[in-house]
């Protein structure tokens, strides 16, 4: 069933959730949480960017502070049974390897953020949360291959996430969690409600991306391919394949950019798709959500984060 968007009762009084049409998200037998670490982690910085929150050897604490916050208010909405947390391992990966300009126009993290990275995992580990994460790859190669892993042992998976990428791997049994603006407020995307919101089905994200590129990643598609023409393309055509196959009777300036642009069309396809076969597995009973109180408390005692022991007692 597709989804729709209707105020909930979750953590915070004004709390959204992207429910289905009869006002319940299908969460029978386990309920997996896979959580996009990194994402998560600079939301967080950038929200809490006002806040001066620091242990007393001056190391700042106000990205992990955000971040439990959006994991706990997720938990809370959710309910899963077990949750995972993935993480980048370094800016070199197999894509960089493809397309040396690939993220070459991201900055640098923010000199504050970069000892939270390692401070975070520890307090993740603490809560008994895996940390899932291979040197080579991307954090939503690891997330694709866990959430693959899961749904074909039957399990529900939930992505928690504000990359878009993601929404090539929705299935009947993996839902993509979009974070949006503020706290308890995500568009839960379903195979019917990605058709809805976006005009395409999971396997079209990555031939979007192959058309359209990706400024965020810094990889071009074709010049002069929109997202406008795009949709239209892969409506008539479903896909890059298709549409090279109906070259000859495509309108002659669509065409003159595609011809024009076949090496890049292709390589900003593989830059797109998700790698669903990384090298890692996931055992599901080292995922169970069964917070130790004691050890949260001691740990968020040193790290000067009591206030969220609220949140998940």
């Amino acid at each position: 069933m597709g989804l729709k968007q209707r105020n909930t009762n979750g953590s915070g009084a004004n709390s959204m959730i992207t429910q289905n049409r009869n006002g319940e998200v299908d969460m029978t037998n386990n309920k997996v949480l896979v959580v996009d670490g990194m994402a998560l982690l600079f939301r967080a910085y950038f929200a809490q960017s006002y806040s001066f929150r620091r242990l007393d050897d001056g190391t700042p604490t106000n990205a992990i502070y955000g971040f439990l916050q959006y994991l706990f208010d997720a938990v809370n909405n959710f309910q899963p049974t077990h949750v995972i947390c993935c993480w980048d391992m370094g800016s070199k990966t197999f894509r960089t390897d493809l397309y040396e300009n690939y993220k070459a126009n991201r900055p640098e993290a923010p000199e504050e953020l970069v000892p939270q990275f390692t401070l975070v995992k520890e307090i993740v580990a603490a809560l008994q949360i895996p940390n899932i994460g291979l040197e080579g790859y991307e954090a939503d190669d690891c997330i694709g291959t866990v959430a693959q892993q899961l749904s074909h042992t039957g399990q529900h998976v939930f992505i928690l996430t504000g990359d878009q990428d993601m929404l090539q791997l929705v299935s009947d049994r993996i839902h993509v969690v979009i974070m949006k603006k503020g706290r308890s407020n995500y568009a839960v995307y379903d195979v019917d409600f990605l058709k809805e919101d976006k005009g395409i089905h999971p396997f079209q994200v990555v031939e979007m991306k192959g058309l359209t590129g990706d400024t965020s990643d810094n990889y071009p598609g074709v010049k002069g391919i929109g997202e406008k023409t795009a949709l239209k393309l892969l409506a008539e055509y479903e896909s890059i394949d298709g549409i090279l196959n109906n070259l000859d009777i495509l309108p002659k300036g669509v065409k003159l950019k595609i011809e024009s642009d076949l090496d890049m069309l292709h390589l900003s396809r593989t830059l797109a798709r998700i790698n669903i076969e990384v090298p890692i597995e996931c055992n599901l009973e080292d995922c169970l959500w069964s917070v130790p109180m004691d050890t949260a408390a001691t740990v968020f005692e040193k790290y000067r984060l009591t206030s969220l022991l609220k949140m998940i007692s």
